[in-house]
């Protein structure tokens, strides 16, 4: 393993973990989610878990990531604040 890619690695993690929290808008927050488990499933891939890394990148920033956007889509605003 090369500690140095780990590193920078879960830097970009940590950064999409707490700009998925802190953005407001719900269509941001699912993309940079999808982000975040593409990175999660580089992350898995490069410490030796390849099979945890193909589920990651199919479940994780595939599937989920496109529901959520469907969901989000889909889904209509109350008021217009």
């Amino acid at each position: 393993m090369i500690w140095q890619l780990d590193l920078i690695l879960l830097a970009f993690v940590l950064i999409c973990a707490i700009a998925s929290i802190a953005v407001k808008d719900l269509l941001s927050s699912a993309i940079i989610f999808g982000a975040y488990s593409f990175f999660m499933c580089l992350l898995w891939a490069e410490m030796g878990a390849v099979d945890v890394a193909f589920t990651e990148a199919s479940v994780g920033a595939g599937v989920s990531t496109i529901f959520f956007i469907v969901a989000i889509l889909k889904t209509t605003r109350r008021s217009k604040d």
